[in-house]
């Protein structure tokens, strides 16, 4: 299915880490922003950027400045570029951002590409305000559900993503490394969507993240559409992995998984899932064990799982492991919609009039979903260690929304160990985790994995080796 994989190259001749390495000096002043800030803001700025945070900045900016590379190694951009810098410096109009043997491919003729500047700042936005507004002082603030929900509020507000109107984003959730075939599907969905005047978020990254905002960006054209919206919503540990696609406008790092995925259901009106590997699975479960619980079961989310004829197999065999796990009530959340782009779009402009009339008539906002009530245990950190993995309980006779709980988490380890610097390190020092539970449902989720392997959609190039080992 995926012997030719969807780079773009066909169309888009893009570079990849080893074959650009050129360098270039910048200085940056940014815009929009940053740039009216009051002198003590800055001098926070400049000492968070500074401080124990300087790395993880470094190691995003650099993200940023690869847009468009094929690689999904979270070390490719760093040993390419083992002498990149980035700076922060107080300057009394505002701040000065000073790069050092940076990328030359983000440079056209000595200048910044305009659209990667634009996420080069977002970095620094989001990275400085987490470091600044929600440091150790909000760890009591963090411990209670409401407390989490409002500082992602306060996240996604403090990036201008959350714009009053009326419903019209569209999250798209799918895997980085599919199929040509697919990926086309992807374009021709998200040009349905555009033509319906829907904006599009999703992860940022290639595959089925770049598709549909590329199909959208198309038909917002032909619609003579200004200020369309093209939501990436990132998080530090997968950016390295998944750098940011050249069509996202608006991107978002979160602090970590939970706070990007609740990120995702908050904003958006309706979601569609192109087929992917272990980190759709996991977007999947979560979404579903937020569906579940008593207090959303009539809260309106329009879900369509969505490929072309070819991928029928693929969505079958998550409907299986759905039902086995969760039950025939999670697979009634969703709808699978194979090959019809066309219908696809119209089922979801059908699905989000239907959120817009019960917001209305319940009184929540359109641009952030209050109403839906997500549990603590989906998003409080969970940091993936062999110890945690193996501890998971994967067993039938727990509530439907405590198991997808722990499969999501199941799921969320394997991407660490497939593309996150410490995940990686782990499984390196360690050897592979070990996920025990259910002999049925471990059953399940092996043939579910090696499916994803078989079908080439946990890695762009090159042999994968497991990072996990299922123990019936």
């Amino acid at each position: 299915m995926n012997d030719k994989k969807a780079d773009d190259s066909a169309t888009d001749p893009l570079p990849t880490l080893d074959e650009v390495l050129t360098t270039v000096n910048a200085s940056l002043y940014p815009k929009g922003h940053l740039d009216i800030l009051s002198r003590e803001e800055v001098a926070r700025l400049r000492d968070a950027s500074a401080g124990g945070m300087h790395g993880l900045l470094r190691n995003c900016a650099l993200a940023v400045l690869t847009s468009g590379a094929h690689s999904d190694d979270p070390n490719a951009a760093a040993n390419a570029y083992p002498d990149f810098d980035i700076q922060v410096h107080q300057q009394d109009r505002g701040i000065r951002i000073d790069l050092v043997n940076a990328p030359g491919m983000a440079f056209v003729d000595g200048r910044i590409i305009r659209g990667i500047a634009d996420l080069l700042f977002a970095v620094v936005r989001d990275l400085v305000y987490t470091a600044i507004e929600m440091g150790p002082e909000y760890a009591q603030e963090l411990e209670t559900s409401a407390g989490i929900t409002d500082n992602v509020f306060r996240l996604l507000r403090n990036a201008r993503v959350l714009k009053p109107g009326d419903p019209n984003l569209v999250v798209c959730w799918g895997g980085h490394s599919i199929g040509r075939e697919e990926y086309e599907y992807t374009k021709q969905v998200g040009y349905e969507l555009g033509l319906r005047a829907l904006d599009i978020c999703t992860g940022c990254g290639p595959g089925a993240m770049k598709g549909p905002m590329k199909g959208a960006t198309i038909a917002h054209a032909k619609q003579r559409r200004s200020n369309s919206r093209y939501i990436g919503l990132t998080e530090p540990g997968i950016i390295a992995a998944e750098s940011p696609n050249p069509i996202v406008n608006n991107l978002v790092i979160m602090p970590d998984i939970e706070k990007r995925l609740e990120g995702f259901v908050r904003m958006s009106h309706g979601i569609i899932v192109f087929p992917g590997g272990v980190g759709t699975a996991e977007e999947i479960l979560y979404l579903l064990g937020v569906l579940l619980r008593e207090e959303n079961r009539k809260l309106p989310m329009p879900l369509i799982l969505a490929g072309p004829k070819s991928a029928a197999a693929y969505f079958e065999q998550i409907d299986r492991f759905i039902r086995l796990t969760l039950g025939d009530d999670a697979a009634s959340r969703y709808e699978i919609i194979v090959g019809q782009p066309e219908l696809v779009a119209r089922t979801m402009v059908k699905g989000i009039r239907a959120v817009r009339e019960y917001r209305i008539a319940n009184r929540d906002s359109f641009f952030f979903n209050w109403a839906m009530e997500i549990p603590f245990e989906f998003q409080v950190p969970f940091d993936p260690t062999h110890e945690e993995m193996a501890g998971l309980q994967l067993h039938k006779g727990r509530a439907p929304q405590d198991l997808a709980a722990d499969l999501r988490r199941a799921f969320s380890g394997i991407v660490a160990g497939n593309v996150k610097e410490q995940g990686v390190r782990r499984i390196k020092e360690r050897g592979p985790f070990e996920i025990h539970g259910d002999p049925e449902i471990m059953e399940a989720m092996d043939h579910l994995l090696r499916a994803f392997v078989d079908q080439r959609r946990m890695k762009i190039s090159g042999e994968y080796q497991p990072c996990y080992r299922v123990v019936r």
